[in-house]
């Protein structure tokens, strides 16, 4: 059977299918985790533990000696992206009840979902597409991508636009296991390639068990709104970070437009975050079903429109991709 083939084929296959089996489970049977016991419980319900790890492995794949081209490059798009999210928390948490919208077409709608839809870019479908119709050097810059994978920045963004209020050893927490294997994989070349292979090992366990946290239900009353935010996110984010890449990053704007879309790591937050803050815990389960929802939509269209964009803009690069 060739089960991964098919998984890959599925955009952000590789988290989705675990996290909608694992939805599956939790609607099914929401207490199998608990009955079972032992090892079994621990995959259900270790999300956080398994993410820890993950973000440890993410961290220690990040070489600074990377050269000036690339740093400059992933250096623009990753702060434009953080900055656009910003801007959307401080709009949004004016305006959007701290318990998010209740009724109408936007009921699930959350500051939460938002920012956490928007601050993290899917570092590989970005390579992906750099390869094709970028340069070498615009690929690369999916380096400093991994930045931003796990809640610190989220918490960042949040926190200091008085949306949420996080302790300052939970900051510390957040980064802690990232710093760590950062430092180790830039000091071994070595263990920066033995943790490397770990980061897409990972993805289907915490995806399975961040989807047993979810109830079906959610994910089909959010479905119309995910797919619109899906859109925002490539409007919003898309726009400033095509600007940026052709008057900061020196691009022609298609690096820009390939890392507007939602990382499949952004899926986790939601949930995390309302640990750390419990008024997020109304919120966090359709947050994570609207997020979810954007991944895949932006998943899909982003390569699409970049195509589009690099024939009209970038017509040499995107003959030689």
């Amino acid at each position: 059977m060739k089960i991964k083939s098919t998984i890959d084929r599925i955009p952000g296959g590789l988290m989705l299918v675990p996290l909608f089996a694992g939805a599956v489970l939790h609607t099914v049977a929401p207490n199998t985790g608990k009955y079972f016991g032992s090892f079994t419980n621990g995959l259900v319900s270790g999300a956080v533990p398994i993410l820890a790890i993950w973000f440890f492995c993410i961290g220690a794949t990040i070489n600074l000696r990377a050269s000036a081209v690339v740093l400059r490059k992933s250096g623009t798009l990753v702060l434009t992206k953080i900055a656009v999210a910003w801007l959307v928390a401080v709009v949004a948490g004016h305006l959007i009840p701290e318990h998010g919208i209740t009724t109408g077409l936007l009921a699930g709608l959350s500051t939460l979902a938002l920012v956490s839809a928007m601050d993290m870019t899917n570092a590989g479908l970005y390579a992906s597409l750099m390869n094709q119709y970028g340069k070498k050097e615009e690929a690369g810059a999916f380096i400093l991508m991994s930045v931003e994978s796990g809640p610190l920045v989220t918490m960042t963004i949040l926190g200091s636009t008085g949306v949420a209020s996080f302790e300052p050893q939970l900051f510390v927490g957040a980064a802690l296991p990232f710093l760590v294997g950062f430092s180790l994989g830039n000091l071994d070349a070595d263990l920066r390639e033995f943790f490397g292979r770990c980061v897409q090992v990972m993805i289907p366990f915490f995806g399975f068990a961040l989807g047993s946290t979810i109830n079906l239900a959610v994910i089909v009353q959010t479905g119309l709104l995910g797919v619109i935010l899906g859109a925002i996110v490539i409007v919003v984010t898309g726009l400033p970070l095509i600007f940026a890449d052709r008057w900061l990053g020196g691009g022609n704007g298609t690096a820009g437009l390939a890392a507007s879309s939602t990382a499949g790591a952004a899926v986790a937050n939601p949930m995390i975050l309302a640990q750390m803050y419990p008024q997020f815990a109304s919120v966090a389960a359709a947050a994570t079903a609207l997020v979810a929802s954007s991944m895949i939509v932006t998943s899909l269209a982003v390569p699409i429109l970049t195509a589009l964009y690099a024939r009209r803009f970038a017509p040499q690069a995107s003959a030689t991709g």
